[in-house]
């Protein structure tokens, strides 16, 4: 998976985000896959025979069946009777789930372990977001079953490695739509989650004006209750995303069958917000949606960023030094950059000035291209980079085929731009 962030520059305002890096990117008429056991890349134990695991897999299609049928009765039924904290638990999640608009949930096994009346099994639930996710996004499971009259009967179901919270489990979903966005929220008023989804729905079309390409249109927004519970999601430590008002996750790659991406909201640092940083934050998050299929690991970070702010910054009448100050503040001491920024300079849990800076120069070389080379050279020099298969053989090839230059000489007329646009 991942993660796109941002500073955002507003006045107001501390670093928003985008966290994603490229290269990694991450009644049953609704469509219910039961999926057979051991079709993961981990196939089943050995110890494990196939019956077993047959009648583990019958367990977990029986309680996909159910959350999908809105039956909470038989969702309940496959967790062992003496399990009172667990069946509460999951009583609490088919609840908190019940408006949102789930397409397919399954479960796929991998690693299983029998030991007499238990098995240990490894495990992912894989789940749609209806209208939404053209593929399933994974969810590793750690689960725990045991015999009961020749039936398996679930006895722990706990996150797998790497796994983050979903935000079901962090409470009852609220779910607003839009035109072209999905709000689903926990905690949060439901006006603000509407103005929200408002807000988005004006920003897609200038996505889109901007972008000229084909992308779904759509977004996905999430809004936990707090910087703790967005820490959660994210499945980092809260304090990296303070102050950042939010951040786009999702898949990169050029393939199309992908889930959605998911913008996830801080909602104490978006609401800090005026409406020109909302904006701002906004367009940048939904320009990361519609570049999704665009980014890759040859992509740099100065590249995916800046034209997510050079997006975001077209239609607002801020100065070029008020979006830019930190670079502002070191042109006019007679501080330039020597390099375009490194991917490094890009990390939250680093130096706050340097990680604005990084975005700065980022969107003013996105900037120098489109006022130097024209807005559709930009754009075609984005979408070059993202299909190559090394990174500095496509940067090279996209400058000297697009802009004429070689990368020392780019980087000479950045650092130029720099100088007049911040003198």
């Amino acid at each position: 998976m991942a993660v796109h962030g941002r500073p955002d520059r507003t006045p107001e305002v501390r670093p928003s985000g985008r966290n994603e890096q490229p290269g990694r990117r991450r009644a049953l008429a609704l469509s219910l896959a039961l999926v057979a056991g051991g079709t993961t890349g981990c196939a089943p134990d050995s110890r494990a025979s196939a019956h077993t695991v047959d009648s583990v897999q019958e367990t977990l299609n029986a309680r996909a069946a159910a959350l999908l049928n809105r039956d909470e009765q038989g969702y309940l039924a496959v967790i062992a009777g003496e399990q009172t904290e667990l069946r509460a638990a999951e009583r609490k999640v088919f609840r908190n789930l019940a408006h949102v608009p789930i397409g397919s949930w399954a479960y796929r096994l991998g690693a299983v372990r029998r030991d007499g009346p238990k098995v240990y099994a490894e495990a992912e639930l894989n789940y749609r977001v209806s209208g939404y996710d053209t593929a399933p996004v994974v969810v590793p499971r750690r689960l725990e079953l045991g015999l009961r009259d020749s039936r398996w009967f679930l006895t722990a179901d706990r996150p797998g490695k790497g796994a983050a919270e979903q935000l079901w489990q962090q409470g009852a979903v609220t779910v607003v739509r839009g035109r072209s966005s999905l709000v689903l929220a926990v905690g949060r008023p439901v006006d603000r989650l509407r103005a929200l989804a408002e807000a988005v729905d004006r920003t897609v079309p200038a996505v889109s004006r901007a972008w000229r390409g084909p992308w779904p249109g759509r977004v996905v927004i999430m809004v936990p209750g707090s910087l703790e519970a967005m820490g959660g999601l994210l499945g980092t430590p809260p304090a990296v995303y303070r102050g950042i008002a939010a951040v786009t996750t999702g898949e990169t790659g050029t393939s199309a069958a992908v889930p959605a991406d998911r913008v996830i909201v801080n909602p104490v640092a978006y609401d800090s917000l005026g409406d020109v940083g909302r904006s701002v934050v906004l367009a940048h998050e939904t320009t990361h949606v519609a570049t999704r299929s665009a980014t890759s690991a040859a992509t740099p970070m100065w590249l995916s960023e800046g034209f997510a702010d050079w997006v975001a910054y077209r239609d607002t009448p801020r100065t070029t030094g008020q979006n830019a100050p930190e670079l502002h503040r070191s042109v006019q001491q007679g501080e330039l950059p020597a390099t375009l920024p490194a991917d490094h300079d890009f990390s939250f849990g680093g130096d706050q000035a340097t990680l604005s800076r990084a975005y700065e120069g980022g969107w003013l070389a996105c900037e120098l291209i489109a006022s130097r080379w024209g807005e559709d050279t930009l754009v075609r020099f984005y979408r070059q980079i993202g299909a190559g298969r090394e990174r500095t053989a496509a940067v090279t090839k996209a400058m000297h085929q697009l802009l004429g230059l070689g990368p020392e000489e780019f980087t000479a007329r950045w650092r130029d731009y720099l100088r007049g646009r911040l003198a």
